[in-house]
Order: C-alpha cells, then sequence, then structure tokens
C-alpha cells in the first residue's frame, strides 16, 4: 500500500460537543478513520452519535477538540471540504410534490462535478420512480432517494446516519452491497446505525459511544473477542447439569438450566465443547438441539452498556 491508502481522511482527538444549559452530548472522544475504510459508530439513543456526526459534516464547530477531514477543518474550512463530501441525513426533508428525478435535479444543482442524476437514482434501486412524486414514495423509498442525493458528489468521504432506517430486508441487503462497493473504490464510510449486525457485517472498524465516550474501539472481532461465546443443548432424560463435569474446569463462566436444557457461557469454547461432547460420548447419550456459537456485537455491545452504568 502506498501513503495514499494508510492516510487517515477522518481525524478529531479530544472531541467535546456542549449544548445549551451546559448538556454535554460528546465528552473527549479521540478517533481516526483511514481512506477506503467503513467506520461504524454505535451506541445507545443519547450516546452522542450524531453529535458526533455533525461536527465531523462541519454542520457545527466542537466546544473543544480537533476535527479533521481530509485535512481541513470541516466547519471552519467548509468550501475545501464539502464538494469532496457526500452527507445522508437521517431524514432528508425533501418537497413532497416533487418527483424523484426532479428532487436529484434540484440537488445536483447544488452539486459540483455531480454525476447524471439517472446514474445515481439507479444505483439505489430507484431507476423505475423517477417520476414518482416524493409523496409518494415509502419510508424505505425515500432512505434511497437520500441516499442518492449524497451519492451524486460521487464523494471521497460518505457520511451515513441511519442508512437503512425503514428498508426492508432485501433493501437493507442492497444499500450493504452498495456501501461495500463504494469502499472496495476508495470511498471512505463512517456510518451510524442501530442495527448490530449491519455493523458486524459492514464495519472494518467501529467505535461503540456510552454517554458521550467511546467505551470501546477496534474491529468487530476485537470488540467480541473479550465476551464469553455460547454453548447450549438438551440432555436426555434421567440427566441434569450436575451430571456434567465439574464446569469450573471447562472454561465456564456462567451457567443455568431449564429442565433439560443446559445453557453455558464459556471464554475458551473449544475446551469446553470437547469436554461436553467427550463426557457425552463416553456416557453413551445424545446432546440434542447442540448450538455452539462465539459472543455478538449485539452481546458485546449490552455487556458494555450495563458494565459503564455499573460503574457510574
Amino acid at each position: 500500500m502506498d501513503n495514499d491508502e494508510h492516510e487517515h481522511v477522518i481525524e478529531a482527538t479530544g472531541l467535546r460537543r456542549v449544548y445549551g444549559g451546559g448538556f454535554e452530548a460528546v465528552r473527549g472522544i479521540s478517533f481516526s478513520v483511514a481512506r477506503g475504510e467503513i467506520f461504524a459508530l454505535l451506541g445507545t439513543n443519547g450516546a452522542g452519535k450524531t453529535s458526533t456526526v455533525e461536527l465531523l459534516e462541519g454542520l457545527a464547530a466542537p466546544a473543544a477538540g480537533t476535527v479533521r477531514v481530509l485535512g481541513h477543518d470541516p466547519c471552519r474550512e467548509r468550501a475545501a471540504v464539502r464538494p469532496r463530501t457526500g452527507v445522508m441525513l437521517q431524514e432528508g426533508g425533501f418537497p413532497s410534490e416533487l418527483t424523484v428525478t426532479e428532487t436529484a435535479r434540484m440537488w445536483a444543482g447544488c452539486t459540483s462535478s455531480a454525476r447524471p442524476e439517472a446514474e445515481a437514482l439507479e444505483l439505489v434501486g430507484l431507476a423505475d420512480k423517477l417520476r414518482v412524486r416524493v409523496k409518494q414514495l415509502s419510508g424505505g423509498e425515500r432512505r434511497r432517494l437520500d441516499l442518492a442525493l449524497a451519492l451524486l458528489g460521487e464523494p471521497e468521504v460518505l457520511f451515513l446516519d441511519e442508512p437503512t432506517t425503514g428498508l426492508d430486508a432485501e433493501g437493507r441487503r442492497d444499500t450493504w452491497e452498495l456501501v461495500r462497493n463504494l469502499r472496495d473504490s476508495g470511498t471512505t464510510v463512517l456510518l451510524t446505525t442501530h442495527y448490530l449486525e449491519e455493523a458486524e457485517g459492514l464495519a472494518d472498524r467501529l467505535a461503540i459511544l456510552h454517554k458521550g465516550r467511546i467505551a470501546t474501539a477496534g474491529t468487530p472481532a476485537e470488540v467480541t473477542a473479550g465476551r464469553p461465546s455460547r454453548l447450549s443443548f438438551r440432555l436426555p432424560d434421567g440427566y441434569f447439569l450436575g451430571d456434567l463435569p465439574p464446569l469450573t474446569g471447562l472454561g465456564v463462566c456462567e451457567h443455568e438450566a431449564d429442565g433439560q436444557v443446559v445453557r453455558l457461557r464459556t471464554r475458551e469454547l473449544q475446551r469446553t465443547a470437547t469436554a461436553v461432547l467427550t463426557w457425552a460420548a463416553a456416557a453413551g447419550i445424545e446432546l440434542s438441539g447442540l448450538d455452539m456459537r462465539s459472543a455478538s456485537l449485539e452481546e458485546a455491545f449490552l455487556g458494555i452498556a450495563q458494565e459503564q452504568d455499573a460503574a457510574a
């Protein structure tokens, strides 16, 4: 890779945002996003995601700290940054009487070096809605239109705030594929999302915000690595949890039983599973409904929120 591929096109250092009345929505966070990377900001409602993205987009100046997008302050040097970025807000607020084509044409008139409107609309699957008025679009179709307008300028940096809200499963998959293709062509993408499976499947790296601070950051695998895996199964009649080998010696950190159904949490999934299966084989029994899986991002997310609240 050359230096351009390693370049951090988004850099936030000690970022703070304070609203009227002294409410501190963003409390000194720092992170960077490399060129050609998908970076996700996650967090519960009120965690500071949108407040952070608005600072990165240059819609407001931080109360403290610095922001650099493509090497510039996006608020003070807006003219140098805005033509090279695309922004998809949570809600576009387009004139309801305009058609899809008219809306795209109006937006293109405000966009530097805009690609043809029809091309952007086709990218997001709206080629068959060109003459439909905005007020007649479904919620998911409006989100597609939001995305098309964000792509009109062929941006180097793309900000996506909850990009798949309102989309059906097919529309969500299509959007994911489009975002991956944009990343592969060199576009840097920063997104917020409530869909944790979306972040897990799309993001190269992510940060989880909690009450205005970054609780953890890294690749999805790094964020989930410290969380226990799950092993569950049903014991045959006549067998109970107490019949298993001593759980503490199997790496099990939590366990529960509901009748014959046993659920184990372990930080050593292979070791635990091997011991349980070896025991079952020696006993000559079958463990029905056997399910083994590593921790999900959702589990990490919920665990981090609980831990942060408990420590507060």
